[in-house]
């Protein structure tokens, strides 16, 4: 995928659920035109249809599970997200952590239907760990539980986790690394970059602000 993206997920925030996701993804998608720089969404899967019939930048699923066609009541199959629109998905946000077995299967099944997969990362050592999968993730999010929904970003905060994480990877594998937790401005996102990262995840500094458009073109204008 073109990089670098602005990554926004929307979470369960009310200004990120139905009618109001569908009023900030065309926002996004209205910016993302004028300024010539990439937005993917990362939206709950129950809007995903409506969002990428609305829209045309890309969509991700907030999960998918390894599971296919069958009696799997309640899990999120990516056969259908795949055929509602979506482009891709994360897996082990913070919030929704997995173990590396769920891990890898999920990828693998994520792969089989042509999904692309940004998977999250806690720390240097789960990184390492992510980037040794087979397959592997296209993208690998630096995410510290301690800076999720803060404003404390994780590439001012602790930029030295960013470099040993673009350093220890990039001795494993080919893998876009993307600064998530606390990015809040575009000193974060230009300081993100020079570390070696390939984009931004961020979600309260989008969603929850009163003025949306301020905040998304105040990010955008980090990414080169």
């Amino acid at each position: 995928m073109d990089l670098p993206a602005l990554f926004i997920n929307f979470k369960t925030y009310e200004a990120g659920t139905g009618k109001n996701a569908l009023e900030l993804a065309k926002l996004a998608d209205s910016i993302s035109k004028k300024e010539g720089k990439r937005i993917v969404l990362v939206v709950q899967a129950c809007d995903i249809r409506m969002l990428a019939e609305a829209v045309s930048i890309d969509i991700f699923a907030q999960h998918i599970d390894p599971v296919s066609y069958g009696a799997h009541t309640g899990a999120i199959l990516p056969e259908a997200v795949k055929q509602a629109g979506a482009k891709g998905t994360i897996l082990n946000h913070a919030e929704n952590k997995c173990d590396n077995e769920f891990l890898q299967k999920a990828i693998i099944r994520a792969k089989e239907v042509g999904l692309t997969v940004m998977a999250c990362a806690e720390s240097l050592e789960r990184a390492k760990q992510i980037a040794s999968f087979n397959p592997k993730p296209d993208l690998l999010a630096i995410e510290p539980p301690e800076l999720v929904g803060t404003y404390k970003a994780v590439s001012t905060a602790k930029p030295e986790l960013v470099e040993s994480i673009v350093e220890e990877v990039g001795k494993i594998a080919s893998i876009p690394i993307i600064a998530g937790a606390g990015i809040k401005s575009a000193l974060d996102v230009k300081k993100a970059l020079e570390l070696g990262c390939s984009g931004v995840f961020v979600a309260s500094a989008i969603v929850k602000a009163e003025n949306k458009e301020q905040a998304i073109l105040e990010l955008l204008s980090g990414l080169r």
